[in-house]
């Protein structure tokens, strides 16, 4: 079982729907998947503009944000995060986690220098966008993931 915890600011766009759209990819293969944020606030729905986007990829997504703690590292075997901001405060917060760190687009082989811009507080095309980014990254994931898997095998 391979654990990949997403991580944006708040818990409540980009990383949530990572996780959801990752988790529904991935149906029946062996990994689990979370999401938190490096400001966020333990409880708090998905935003409104994510659920819609979810659900409009046939997704239903009971997220309750949750703050990243140490816990949340220990038990990520990859954390992915949707901005390079994301990926320097967990390295100046959590050290011991710097060989398992990288922003989406760096471990997708896709641009390093680019972010995953933040939708929030944006529109519904806003988040369809950001939806349709992430989940073009994931499908490069999800491959890399597998083909490391049955290169090990």
């Amino acid at each position: 079982m391979q654990r990949i915890l997403f991580v944006c600011t708040g818990n409540t766009c980009r990383s949530p729907m990572a996780e959801a759209l990752f988790r529904a990819k991935a149906a029946g293969s062996n990994f689990e998947v979370r999401s938190a944020g490096v400001a966020a606030f333990d409880g708090q729905r998905a935003s409104d503009y994510a659920l819609q986007v979810l659900a409009e990829r046939g997704i239903l997504h009971d997220h309750q944000s949750r703050r990243l703690n140490e816990q949340l590292i220990q038990w990520a075997d990859l954390i992915l995060t949707m901005s390079r901001g994301h990926k320097d405060a967990i390295h100046g917060f959590y050290p011991q986690a710097a060989g398992k760190v990288y922003t989406l687009t760096e471990f997708a082989n896709a641009d390093p220098n680019r972010d995953i811009a933040d939708p929030f507080g944006g529109s519904l095309y806003d988040y369809q966008k950001c939806a349709e980014e992430i989940d073009h990254l994931l499908d490069r994931l999800y491959q890399k993931l597998i083909q490391a898997h049955t290169r090990e095998s």
